[in-house]
């Protein structure tokens, strides 16, 4: 999850965006479909998703599957 952290917020920056919502503590690993993903929510829903390759790598999703909402 600190790997998931670390890309959301760094993509953020990226972005220029100079206060981006932050994760609360309940976001985790979660499964759907035979894969993992990392899931990085607030109060105010889902901020992002990013699928745990076979590799170990992060991926963040556009579109995620609806059983991780």
């Amino acid at each position: 999850m600190s790997r998931a952290f670390a890309a959301y917020f760094k993509q953020a920056k990226h972005d220029g965006d100079p206060s981006p919502d932050e994760p609360a503590n309940n976001s985790s690993v979660m499964s759907a479909d035979g894969h993992d993903y990392a899931v990085l929510s607030n109060c105010n829903g889902t901020l992002a998703v990013y699928r745990i390759r076979n590799d170990g790598v992060l991926k963040r999703l556009k579109r995620w599957p609806a059983e991780l909402d």
